[in-house]
């Protein structure tokens, strides 16, 4: 029998309420200055054409190598909320 103990992230993450929708890297943007991160801008599949989220271009492989996305790349976009912060939709 296998038996898993589930940390306290694990455990926490768990009692979010979480929606993950489908996203794509529209473009690369180029930091201004050398001291600042390249960003990615992502549009959300479903959400209004306003509505793009620039984000830090570095991510972590399984092995814990730093990467970064392309454009044209198909990205997860996951949001969550603690229960104290949800409530039961009318």
């Amino acid at each position: 029998m296998d038996v898993k103990i589930k940390d306290q992230d694990e455990r926490r993450t768990e009692e979010k309420a979480t929606v993950t929708l489908t996203g794509t890297v529209e473009k690369i943007i180029s930091p201004i200055s050398p001291n600042q991160p390249e960003k990615a801008q992502v549009t959300v599949e479903g959400a209004e054409d306003l509505y793009k989220e620039r984000v830090e271009n570095t991510l972590q492989d399984e092995s814990g190598n730093e990467v970064a996305l392309k454009k044209g790349a198909k990205v997860a976009v996951t949001i969550e909320a603690e229960p104290e912060a949800t409530e039961p939709k009318k």
